[in-house]
Order: structure tokens, then sequence, then C-alpha cells
């Protein structure tokens, strides 16, 4: 697992094993904020270490940026804490994360010990603010990765933690592509210092306006593509031709796993967009 101090009291994590999935967390005088927890046990066991050991303080709160299970099943490796996400966050992963984990445990025994919990306080609408020792914090909605999904700004450091609002490669399967564009848009008017993308490297304020410009770009590239797909006779041949590339994306992105996150986004659209 990789770990970085971003700002004063604030740092990054980053998984070795799956995805690049990120999280972070906050520390104040007394006690801590995490940003998601990390896809395996092991890491996320990992970081609740450095925090406790490291850094000296417990976890307090536990903020779900969404309900997939790389950013939130570690929740039970924080006993005591309260988690806050969305509400949609805590419909999900009652109705979507409990059933998924039943059928992830009997295929990987490192999972025996998760268990799901649930967010013991949401919003639905607006923002929600929490002060950690010098650091406010500003929750936000940042949907189209999916229908539940958050970030998290701090204030003073303009640093914000985008969850898969943001990501190397933007992934709709779950979401909807014009709320995701929304959703890059206003990060990139926010003045940020940083983004913490849910996958992959911190993008540093240099890089921002690329970035946000190259992820939009992609988008529309295959809804473009996509759009002009209903037209054909051989479908699945004509959304193998559309390449990454393309797009406007690199192949080399997520440890390789970005081929297949385009494929499925460009079939989830079309399903979306044709039926």
């Amino acid at each position: 697992m990789h770990r970085e101090r971003v700002s004063e009291n604030v740092y990054w994590f980053q998984s070795e094993i799956y995805a690049q999935v990120t999280a972070g967390v906050i520390i104040g005088p007394q006690w801590a904020v995490v940003i998601d927890t990390l896809a395996l046990p092991e890491e996320t066991l990992g970081m609740r270490e450095f925090i406790e050991h490291e850094l000296g303080v417990q976890v307090r709160y536990v903020i779900n940026t969404h309900y997939h299970a790389d950013h939130s099943w570690g929740n039970c490796f924080f006993p005591g804490a309260t988690v806050i996400a969305h509400a949609n966050c805590r419909k999900f992963l009652e109705e979507v994360g409990r059933p998924s984990l039943e059928g992830a445990q009997k295929q990987n025994p490192n999972l025996r010990n998760v268990k799901i919990v649930l967010p013991h306080l949401t919003f639905a609408s607006g923002e929600l603010t929490m002060r950690v020792g010098k650091k406010n914090l500003i929750l936000s909605q940042a949907f189209g990765h999916s229908p539940d999904g958050i970030s998290v700004l701090v204030e003073e450091d303009r640093v914000l933690f985008a969850g898969d609002s943001f990501m190397p490669l933007p992934y709709v399967v779950d979401g909807d592509l014009d709320d995701l564009l929304a959703s890059i848009k206003k990060i990139g008017k926010m003045g940020l210092e940083n983004i913490i993308q849910g996958h992959g490297d911190i993008i540093l304020r240099g890089e921002i306006d690329a970035a946000v410009r190259e992820n939009m770009n992609y988008l529309n590239n295959i809804k473009k593509a996509v759009k002009s797909a209903g037209k054909r006779k051989n479908v699945d041949e004509y959304l193998e031709s559309i390449h990454i590339e393309d797009c406007g994306k690199s192949r080399v992105h997520l440890g390789g796993l970005a081929v297949t996150l385009h494929e499925r986004n460009l079939r989830a659209l079309y399903q979306h967009m044709h039926g």
C-alpha cells in the first residue's frame, strides 16, 4: 500500500493490489476522519494501524464516497466509528452490498471477516459540513459514476477527495454519463490544489485543467460513437471497433484495466441509449 502526506494532517493511501483504489484520512488533535476504505481487509487494517500507531489518533468517522465494495466494505474494520454517506449509499449497501458480499465470500476466503456496516448518518440533498481540528470538510453530491456519489473538500487546503466521480478513465456502468459530465465540469471550476481520484494517482494543481478536459472529451467521444451504433446492423462488431485510444484515453491506465472498463462503458451506454 502506498501512502503520502498531501498537506498538513491530510494523508492519501493507494492500493498496490486492486485497481489503484484510494482512501484518505484527515487528522484532528484527538480523532480522525477516514474517507473510504480499501478493497482488501489487510490493506484497510494497515491503514488503521498507521493512523492509530504512527499518527496517534483513533478513527471517529468514516465517510463513504459511494457504496461500491472497494470503497465501503472496510467500514467494519473501524468499530465504533460513525459512518457518513449519501442516503442512496445506505440503500444500495443494504439492497446490493449485502448479497454481493455473500457471493464474494464464497469465492474469496479473505473476505470471511468482512461485514456490511450501513451508514449511520446520511444526507439526501445540499451539503454536509464537518470540522476536524483546523480543517473544514464539505461533503457534496457528485453523481454520475453511481447514483450515490459524494465528494469531500478539505476547504482550507483546496484538496478534493472526489471518489469515483474522477478517475483516470471515467466509468459509467452503474451511473449516468450526463451526470458524470456535470460532476467533472463542477470539479474543474473549484480552484483546487489537488484532486484525490477514487482510483489512480493524485492530480496536482498544474495538471487539473488538462485532466478535466481529457475526461470530458472521453465521455463526449463515447457518447457520440455509441449514439451512431443504433444505425448499425452488426452492433457488437461496431462497438469492438471503438478503441480506447480513438476516444482520447490510454490503455495503460489502472494497471491495465482501462480497456476492459472502456468496453463495459460502451455496452452500458448502448443499453441506455438503444435498449
